[in-house]
């Protein structure tokens, strides 16, 4: 099967190709550090002489790597020997790693990841020599996983989540994907559920050991960025929608534009999640006839109708400049995305029906006061404006957010003690 498996990866390579140097029109990092892709490096300098290990972190995008966080500062601790080389597919999961870590020098290196076939991966081990491979949340890679038991390196899956559709994509390909889950050395699940699910694919030793994601503490610069923005706002109600995926933003503003009765001077700030989708989204709110104005450059005073948030890496800002906010790509059976950093700032949370990539955490905000379910946009705009015009009810929710994101704290310290038997 993984001979099948690294055919197909060759027989689509051109295509592969071809849509690289496609997105690379609106994303100029697809086209750089091409050689990686392949496995070619130029030369890097070895670790100095105390470095004496190299932990490899793969961080597929932004969100894992800003997951990746608070892991990879606990393994600096845990291991000052050892320098982390973090791992991507994406410019943008590149770009905010080494916004995240760049004050490390040395002891944090990037790399984009090879494709998975088999002299790609196994070029990459050889050159950087990894003691271990941790893999973040999804990223099962079976040549990946198949190189590194050839070099004995082991491999662990950590914060990892697996939902029913995927669990149910796995089992269509059943005989690579179990391959794989054989080859990982250990799995630290999020929740009960996921450790059930990939146990059930054959991974020989999985842990319940919570999200990560909860130990991500928001960023005091961030929380600057996001009282700035805010001034920019005067008194004006914000409701934040954040990380917005395609068919969404159409749902939103549409709903939006049909308030009669919203408060006064309320503002709309969204923030796709992709950001080559940023004009395409600035022209949606035009051809409605709502104002817009950019975060990109912002006006000293904001008194458009449509904030458009095109900036990277501000997530957490964006969250401290908002009343209340609304986690895209869960309006559609697109997944949602994370709610964690919202309720860690205290903001009361809105989510749509779909929400299976985050399932648990969601349905344990919800079930807490932190969140709130809403069926389609309409609904969405509806309670929106309830929370924007109850400063009571917003202040309740914000407490119960805050409190629920503190109560799953610890994730990190149950990784890294699960990881020194690697390690070590």
């Amino acid at each position: 099967m993984r001979l099948l498996y690294s055919f197909l990866w060759w027989l689509a390579m051109p295509l592969v190709l071809g849509r690289l140097w496609w997105r690379g029109r609106k994303e100029p990092g697809y086209r750089r550090h091409l050689g990686e892709r392949f496995g070619y490096y130029g030369p890097t300098p070895g670790p100095d002489q105390q470095l004496r290990r190299t932990i490899m972190v793969h961080a597929v995008s932004v969100g894992e790597t800003r997951a990746a966080e608070p892991l990879v500062e606990a393994l600096l601790r845990a291991w000052p020997d050892c320098r982390i080389l973090l791992t991507h597919m994406t410019p943008t999961g590149r770009a905010t790693g080494k916004a995240l870590f760049g004050k490390h020098g040395e002891r944090v290196i990037q790399s984009f990841l090879p494709y998975d076939t088999g002299f790609m991966v196994g070029r990459f081990l050889r050159h950087f020599s990894p003691s271990v491979c941790i893999l973040m949340e999804t990223e099962v890679w079976p040549n990946l996983i198949a190189a590194c038991e050839d070099h004995g390196v082991p491999v662990a899956l950590v914060n990892a989540r697996l939902s029913e559709r995927s669990l149910r994509r796995g089992r269509r390909l059943k005989g690579i994907m179990m391959e794989a889950a054989r080859g990982i050395t250990l799995a630290a699940a999020q929740t009960e559920a996921d450790a059930a699910r990939i146990a059930s694919l054959g991974a020989p030793q999985v842990a319940v050991t919570g999200s990560i994601k909860f130990d991500v503490v928001p960023p005091e610069a961030a929380l600057q960025t996001g009282a700035m923005l805010r001034s920019h706002f005067a008194q004006r109600p914000v409701l934040l929608c954040a990380s917005t995926r395609e068919g969404e933003e159409a749902l939103i503003l549409d709903a939006y534009r049909a308030l009669a009765d919203k408060p006064p001077g309320m503002l709309l700030l969204l923030v796709p999640r992709h950001p080559q989708r940023f004009d395409e989204v600035a022209r949606m709110a035009e051809e409605r006839g709502l104002s817009l104005a950019r975060r990109s450059d912002l006006p000293e005073q904001v008194g458009a109708d449509v904030l458009l948030g095109d900036s990277m890496g501000e997530m957490f800002a964006y969250f401290a400049a908002c009343d209340c906010a609304f986690i895209g790509g869960s309006l559609l059976p697109l997944g949602g995305q994370n709610l964690i950093e919202a309720c860690a700032v205290g903001k009361p949370v809105l989510v749509g029906e779909h929400t299976f990539n985050f399932l648990q955490a969601t349905e344990e905000a919800v079930a807490a006061g932190a969140a709130l379910r809403v069926p389609d946009a309409a609904a969405l705009m509806g309670e929106a404006v309830r929370l924007l015009s109850d400063d009571g009810a917003r202040a309740q929710m914000s407490e119960h957010a805050l409190s629920f994101a503190k109560r799953h704290r610890g994730a990190t310290l149950r990784t890294v003690e699960l990881l020194r038997q690697l390690i070590a």
